[in-house]
């Protein structure tokens, strides 16, 4: 099992530089994001044409504070419009994309 297979395992890997190299993409933008790179975590989310990767593309743009591109990329992903704290809502998308 991969050391990056859980919540608490990822988020400890959050002062490193770069994040660790078995991060599936999806995983890797949700890292980039915690990171505080908005724009890198975007660049690789808007490259993949997935319900999941709509599904974080929806929780940037709600992290950027645009509730209308959120809400198109939360119906691209067959998904509520996210209502929770940001912190939360990242926890429930990258311990899901943790299980793929």
């Amino acid at each position: 099992m991969s050391e990056t297979k859980s919540i608490e395992a990822l988020r400890a890997t959050l002062g490193n530089d770069h994040p660790p190299s078995e991060l599936a993409p999806l995983v890797e933008a949700m890292w980039w994001e915690a990171k505080g790179d908005w724009k890198r975590a975007h660049e690789i989310a808007q490259d993949i044409d997935t319900r999941d990767a709509a599904w974080v593309h929806a929780y940037l743009h709600r992290r950027e504070g645009d509730d209308w591109n959120a809400g198109y990329w939360y119906r691209q992903a067959g998904r509520p419009h996210a209502q929770i704290p940001m912190d939360e809502e990242w926890r429930e998308i990258t311990a899901e994309l943790l299980t793929h």
